[in-house]
């Protein structure tokens, strides 16, 4: 099993701790899926401005439709997320 080192929301600082803040207002928590980008904040925060315009942007798809979408390709790809 691969193994990425991740910081915890505890022990974030500077542009880390303000998007672990955010995740935590925007979910409740930070998901490991965030954790694992904790390195480099300038690239998660570029993730999660894509995740959120994929998933909450202008679309002919619902947003019900959309999360089908994403549960079908998590599940192909054997991902629990």
């Amino acid at each position: 099993m691969a193994w990425i080192r991740t910081i915890e929301p505890e022990d974030s600082t500077g542009d880390l701790r303000r998007e672990y803040d955010l995740a935590i207002a925007r979910a409740g928590r930070v998901y490991n899926i965030v954790k694992i980008m904790g390195l480099r904040p300038r690239h998660l925060r570029a993730s999660i401005a894509l995740y959120l315009v994929a998933m909450h942007g202008e679309s002919r798809l619902s947003r019900a439709q959309r999360q089908m979408l994403a549960v079908v390709v998590s599940r192909a790809n054997g991902c629990h997320y």
